[in-house]
């Protein structure tokens, strides 16, 4: 869990000194697709504004779960990054 932290600290960092906010950002999520993680994923979204795409992988096995959103700060992108951790078997791009 430190190195997460480690992480989203640096992506704050580089967030603030590279985007003015507030700002159009956009999420790429890969999850399995034999379970209700897109749902799960796109629940995070809900009531948001956010324009959400999800597309099957060419084996069926995954989707990609694309996520544009207008955020105020840096804080807040990474508070979805948490979010979406939360969901069995996401990958953040």
């Amino acid at each position: 869990m430190k190195d997460r932290e480690a992480f989203y600290q640096k992506l704050k960092k580089q967030l603030d000194e590279t985007t003015a906010f507030p700002s159009d950002y956009m999420y790429k999520f890969i999850v399995p697709s034999s379970g209700e993680q897109s749902s799960q994923i796109e629940n995070i979204f809900n009531n948001t504004g956010a324009v959400i795409n999800t597309k099957k992988s060419k084996t069926g096995k995954y989707i990609s779960v694309s996520v544009l959103i207008k955020v105020d700060n840096a804080s807040k992108v990474i508070e979805y990054y948490k979010k979406a951790e939360s969901v069995e078997g996401v990958i953040s791009l």
